[in-house]
């Protein structure tokens, strides 16, 4: 007899792996003075949405029999990604208060040659950084993390249920019990 799992607990060390490769992906692009760049930024996102693919085609083999609709796939990727935000924000913060706490100051001087190659005066400049300084710090940066990291994680989710999605015909297809 099969013993039905939590949705919850399938999937977390599947967010669990997810939230170490962001971990590892961060110190890789910090040791590497990369972490402004966007290249390896836009190579991670591919690296995610492969990532997730394979642990929801994972969690549908293994637990459901093979089976998955649209709304368990996305169910699933959705809470990979809260366990991966969850575990990135904790790491964010960390690096922001203890690790590096000069870092933010290096995003801000980023921030600020971005607005001057975009040809803003100094008035907008000065304003935006005004508002910068307020957010970037490692308090608020941990929780819009896990909020940013949750909004992407269900658009990814929402993409790849398309193709982890397996239905059958549940006359023909449902598991005895």
């Amino acid at each position: 007899m099969d013993e039905k799992v939590s949705v919850w607990k399938a999937n977390f060390n599947n967010g669990i792996i997810l939230g170490l490769i962001g971990i590892v992906f961060t110190l890789v692009m910090y040791f590497l003075d990369l972490t402004f760049s966007k290249v390896p930024g836009y190579i991670f996102i591919l690296a995610q949405i492969f990532i997730l693919f394979y642990m929801i085609k994972s969690y549908r083999n293994t637990y459901l029999h093979g089976y998955i609709t649209y709304g368990q796939s996305l169910g699933a990727g959705v809470i990979i990604f809260l366990y991966y935000s969850i575990i990135t924000a904790i790491f964010t913060y960390i690096l922001y208060k203890f690790i590096d706490t000069g870092l933010t100051a290096k995003m801000i001087a980023f921030a600020e040659e971005t607005m001057a190659k975009r040809g803003l005066t100094q008035e907008q400049i000065d304003a935006g950084l005004s508002i910068q300084k307020k957010i970037m710090v490692p308090g608020i940066m941990a929780p819009l993390g896990i909020l940013g990291s949750m909004l992407w994680g269900t658009i990814i989710s929402l993409i790849v249920s398309i193709f982890t999605r397996k239905e059958g015909n549940p006359l023909v297809d449902a598991p005895l019990n």
